[in-house]
C-alpha cells in the first residue's frame, strides 16, 4: 500500500467487524494520524440499547453532529503532510436512521444530514469490512462492552443488509470490499500484509478481496 497514493483512508463496516482495530494498525504502520468513532461520548447511546423507540433520534443527531465536527476538523488538516486513517464514513450515517427512526424523525433527521453532508471530505479509498452477523454476534459477545450485551441478533441481520445494500451501490470514491470471515489481518501478520498488497495492487474503483477457507 502506498501511503503517497491514499492520503485519506476510510475503513467500514458493521459493529464487530474489526474496523476501528484495523485502521489502527494502518495508521501505525504508515505513521498516519487517526479519526476515530466516539462512541463513548454519546450520552444516549446506552439509553438507546435499552429504549431504542426513545432514544433513536437524540443518539442518531448527537452522532451526526460529532462525525461532522470531526470531519471539518480535518478538512483543516494538511494531508499531504499528515495521512489520515478514519474508522467512519459519514455517507453510512443514514444506515442507522433508516434502521431506528419513525418516518417524521427519518424526514427531520434527512434534511440535517443533506445539509452537513458536502461539507465532509471524500475519503481516497475506503475499505469496507463484511463478515457474517453471527461472527459479529460471538465477536461483540467476547469483547464484553455492557452497553452492547442487549444487541439482537435480528438487528445485526438488518444491519449487515443495510451496509450491503449500501455498499452496492457506492461510486463516491475507490472502494475495497473485504470478507473478513477468514481474513485476520489484526492477529495475523501475513494476512495484514496480504491486505496490503491487495490495496497497493488495485486498479479499478471497486474491487473484492475474499481470502476463503
Amino acid at each position: 500500500m502506498n501511503i503517497d497514493k491514499y492520503k485519506y483512508v476510510v475503513v467500514e463496516g458493521p459493529i464487530g467487524v474489526g474496523k476501528t482495530t484495523l485502521a489502527r494498525k494502518i495508521a501505525d504502520r504508515f505513521g498516519a494520524q487517526t479519526l476515530f468513532e466516539l462512541p463513548q461520548e454519546n450520552p444516549f447511546l446506552e439509553k438507546f440499547y435499552r429504549d431504542s423507540a426513545r432514544y433513536a433520534l437524540p443518539a442518531q443527531m448527537f452522532f451526526l453532529f460529532q462525525r461532522m465536527n470531526q470531519l471539518r476538523d480535518l478538512a483543516q488538516i494538511d494531508l499531504f503532510n499528515a495521512p489520515v486513517v478514519s474508522d467512519f464514513l459519514l455517507d453510512k450515517d443514514p444506515i442507522f436512521a433508516q434502521l431506528t427512526l419513525g418516518d417524521d424523525e427519518l424526514n427531520l433527521y434527512r434534511q440535517l444530514y443533506e445539509h452537513l453532508r458536502p461539507q465532509a471530505p471524500l475519503p481516497d479509498l475506503v475499505i469496507y469490512l463484511q463478515a457474517q452477523p453471527e461472527t459479529l454476534a460471538e465477536r461483540i459477545r467476547k469483547r464484553g462492552v455492557p452497553m452492547e450485551a442487549g444487541m439482537s441478533e435480528t438487528y445485526l441481520y438488518r444491519l449487515c443488509e443495510s451496509y450491503s445494500r449500501f455498499f452496492y451501490h457506492y461510486d463516491s470514491a475507490p472502494l475495497l470490499i473485504v470478507n473478513n470471515e477468514h481474513l485476520n489481518p489484526v492477529e495475523r501478520d501475513e494476512d495484514f500484509d496480504l491486505l496490503m498488497t491487495r490495496i497497493g495492487n488495485m486498479r479499478g474503483k471497486r474491487e473484492f478481496f475474499n481470502l476463503g477457507e
